[in-house]
């Protein structure tokens, strides 16, 4: 007849401490691994902190906000996106801004409204109309990019088009304040062809 044991017995050699060389490696392991998660996770994201007032009420400043780096490198520019870009005036500053017009698009505002190829867009994350109003044709390789606060926004209807070699990448969620915690949505803006 057979017996088994329902506890475990000591391992007598396990409960040796470790040695100084053990726990030094173990230690040199979590701060190596730590590094590289860390270099990992600045390669293909950012955290900026909205420092306007210009993408309200979608924004609000002081929300920081997870950008996603590679986002267009496997995936196009579609209206709607919330991008971060370096500013074309002075690079070293960076914008976050809502795409309206993609290379080749026609933009028109008038009366409050916007037009993207003839068609007009839905913009319901919008509490105001559009006052500043005019025409613009987007180049190749390059945005026409708006703030969500139309009326208190620097944005293309003023300083221009965002080159595509500008953009840092596409806004993904709100992370701080945690109330203000949740998803950015990004096909707001109606599909205009063409």
């Amino acid at each position: 007849m057979e017996y088994y044991h329902s506890e475990a017995i000591p391992d007598t050699e396990s409960e040796q401490k470790p040695s100084l060389w053990r726990t030094l490696f173990d230690i040199l392991e979590t701060i190596v691994l730590s590094v590289v998660m860390f270099l990992v996770i600045n390669t293909l994201s950012a955290r900026i902190r909205v420092d306007s007032y210009s993408m309200e009420p979608t924004l609000y400043k002081g929300n920081f906000v997870i950008v996603s780096k590679l986002a267009y490198k496997v995936s196009q520019v579609e209206r709607g996106d919330i991008i971060v870009f370096h500013y074309p005036p002075n690079p070293k500053e960076q914008y976050i801004k809502r795409v309206i017009g993609l290379p080749g698009d026609q933009v028109h505002i008038s009366d409050g409204k916007v037009y993207v190829n003839s068609e007009r867009i839905a913009e319901p994350y919008l509490k105001v109309s559009t006052l500043r109003g005019g025409d613009w044709k987007v180049p190749e390789r390059s945005l026409f990019v708006m703030g969500d606060n139309r009326n208190n926004s620097s944005d293309s209807r003023v300083w221009g088009m965002v080159p595509m070699n500008n953009v840092v990448g596409k806004a993904l969620m709100i992370y701080w304040p945690p109330e203000k915690w949740g998803l950015l949505s990004f096909s707001l803006a109606a599909a205009a062809t063409p």
